[in-house]
């Protein structure tokens, strides 16, 4: 049995194309969700990969849920934070609940799912970290306030936890991916995707989730380990840092 894997929001749109690559690679692969049964349950028949539910904006749920998992496929030594959510308002628009909402699953769930496997992760001097943040959180965007304040959060906590994490075999990176055909994305009326998204990009097309995915394989393996507190810009050329 390989390494343990947990990807969060890991049965749908990019986290699922990182599961099933993970697993395609030899992981033993968990994926949480946080409400849609019926896409968890189609995922796992698809894919032989066990899901689970919690809310990662729940410390507690995430500290029960990783230990059951590591009950069920052993200690977690490769987590995910791939699980995030939108609630889209110009600022003046934006409610507190909005607020809320975005900034304790997208940024506090970071804190809420890898604190409970930081001690194991140091104690067996090995373990792989790996946010997913957002081409939003490095240049920002109008009317997500919110989810680029926390998506930028998640590259702040990414380059301090780096060096918390490097003399203990841990390694912290972060993948932040431009506009990526997901169900989501591709949901956008096909106008708006052709004449105000797409010639943006200038490889002129959407990428796919397996792209990201594949980022995450490697920052994932052993051939990374010299890789910490490092961003991965996958964004089609949109947006340089």
């Amino acid at each position: 049995m390989g390494r343990v894997a947990l990807v969060t929001g890991g049965s749908r749109g990019i986290g699922a194309a990182i599961s099933k690559a993970l697993k395609d690679e030899g992981y033993s692969v968990a994926a949480t969700y946080a409400g849609n049964d019926e896409a968890a349950k189609a995922f796992t028949e698809e894919t032989g990969i066990k899901t689970y539910k919690w809310d990662v904006s729940s410390y507690d749920a995430c500290k029960e849920g990783i230990g059951k998992i590591e009950g069920d496929l052993g200690p977690i030594e490769v987590l995910v934070n791939n699980a995030g959510i939108t609630r889209d308002a110009m600022f003046h628009k934006m409610t507190p609940q909005q607020w809320n909402e975005v900034i304790n699953t997208n940024l506090t769930g970071l804190f809420n799912m890898t604190h409970p496997v930081w001690s194991g992760m140091r104690d067996r001097k090995f373990g792989r970290i790996i946010n997913i943040s957002s081409i939003n959180g490095q240049k920002g965007q109008a009317g997500q306030s919110n989810y680029s304040a926390a998506k930028a959060g998640d590259l702040g906590f990414t380059r301090a936890l780096a060096q918390e994490g490097a003399r203990a075999g841990i390694t912290v990176n972060a993948v932040c991916p431009g506009y990526i055909g997901t169900e989501m994305v591709r949901a956008i009326d096909e106008k708006v995707l052709n004449e105000r998204i797409i010639p943006q990009i200038p490889v002129g097309r959407l990428g796919e989730p397996e792209e990201i995915a594949r980022c995450v394989v490697f920052l994932a393996s052993d051939d990374a380990g010299f890789v910490t507190g490092s961003t991965i810009s996958a964004n089609g050329g949109q947006y340089f840092t």
